[in-house]
């Protein structure tokens, strides 16, 4: 497994990072088999780790604070707070308040004193980001937490908080967190370039888009992502589009003798701005594909034929930024008189 260093931190980690979202009620909630799989990815060269509070309610947390134990130190840690952990307007954010409390939370489900990589887990428009970068800074200083970073944040965000915390004397995000996959290429335009511009790594999510890129014969049966569904409603025309576009995907891996969940993870290891892929996997089974893809390089042909397939910058179906869409966007009432 090869390895790039993450950002400005002088931290090494694997071209792969194993995602934990699926292990816990979310998905996979037989936790002997979850440790297992994270030992097998652990076994394979994979050293990075990422989990969030949310995920299934902190079960994953306490997932891989279990599979960790006695690896600790052979692994590069990383956790995300922010979105909503109960129904108390206080128990999410990026409010001091909440980050003193959230971090404690984590650090006891992973059974650790530090973590590595600790992410916003999204843009909080209520908190000024300087009182949250203060929040943070305050935990690299105590040794709690060794680096910060962001995720799913736009281009603008990421460029206001790096400017907050130069004019602050804050630590600054080090990374970021994007959704990104063949046929979700946005950040391409924006985000990429600017997280190159301020020297941060970048650690993407969803390569297989949320199981279309997975190579099951049917990508709109077996997802999990009850919150999205028209992201797979196939009498949406955006995903008449997204259908072909895989089927000619699946035709270009067949002809490059590869899998396509292979063409799709090496696709996004590609970009020279990506340090590390997250791989999701639910099942034994998928983690193995996933992990066997993992020095499959492309040539610039394919590259190039899939680029003609989904051009760079643009994505086949804007439902699936729909997390990542601007409030100023999504909510009504902040565009009306």
């Amino acid at each position: 497994m090869k390895r790039r260093i993450l950002g400005g931190t002088g931290i090494s980690v694997s071209e792969f990072a194993l995602g934990t979202m699926m292990f816990g009620a979310m998905g996979n909630a037989d936790h002997e088999e979850s440790i297992r799989m994270i030992h097998t990815a652990l076994d394979a060269g994979v050293n990075f780790v990422d989990t969030a509070d949310v995920y299934s309610r902190g079960e994953s947390e306490e997932i891989v604070g279990k599979a960790i134990k006695g690896r600790r130190d052979d692994v590069v840690l990383a956790t995300k707070f922010a979105l909503p952990m109960g129904p108390d307007a206080n128990q999410r954010g990026g409010s001091p308040l909440w980050i003193k409390r959230a971090v404690e939370d984590s650090l006891r489900r992973l059974g650790t004193d530090h973590i590595d990589l600790y992410q916003m887990h999204r843009p909080d428009p209520d908190t000024d980001i300087d009182e949250t970068l203060a929040a943070l800074s305050d935990l690299v200083r105590s040794g709690k937490v060794r680096a910060i970073g962001s995720s799913t944040f736009l281009a603008e965000l990421i460029v206001e908080a790096q400017w907050a915390a130069d004019r602050g004397g804050h630590h600054r995000f080090r990374t970021e967190q994007p959704r990104y996959s063949i046929l979700t290429r946005t950040i391409e335009g924006g985000v990429l370039p600017t997280a190159q511009r301020y020297g941060m790594g970048v650690l993407t999510y969803g390569p297989l888009s949320s199981g279309w890129l997975s190579g099951r014969a049917d990508p709109t049966r077996g997802h999990r992502v009850a919150t999205a569904p028209q992201a797979f409603d196939l009498s949406v025309p955006a995903n008449q589009v997204r259908l072909e576009a895989v089927r000619r995907l699946t035709e270009l891996a067949a002809e490059a003798g590869m899998p396509l969940s292979h063409l799709a993870t090496a696709f996004v290891r590609s970009h020279p701005a990506v340090t590390s892929v997250l791989i999701g996997p639910r099942t034994p089974e998928q983690l193995d594909d996933l992990l066997a893809g993992a020095d499959v390089e492309l040539s610039e042909d394919v590259l190039d034929r899939i680029d003609e397939i989904v051009p760079p910058g643009t994505e086949v179906n804007p439902a699936d930024n729909y997390l990542s869409a601007s409030p100023a966007i999504g909510d009504k009432r902040l565009r009306r008189r």
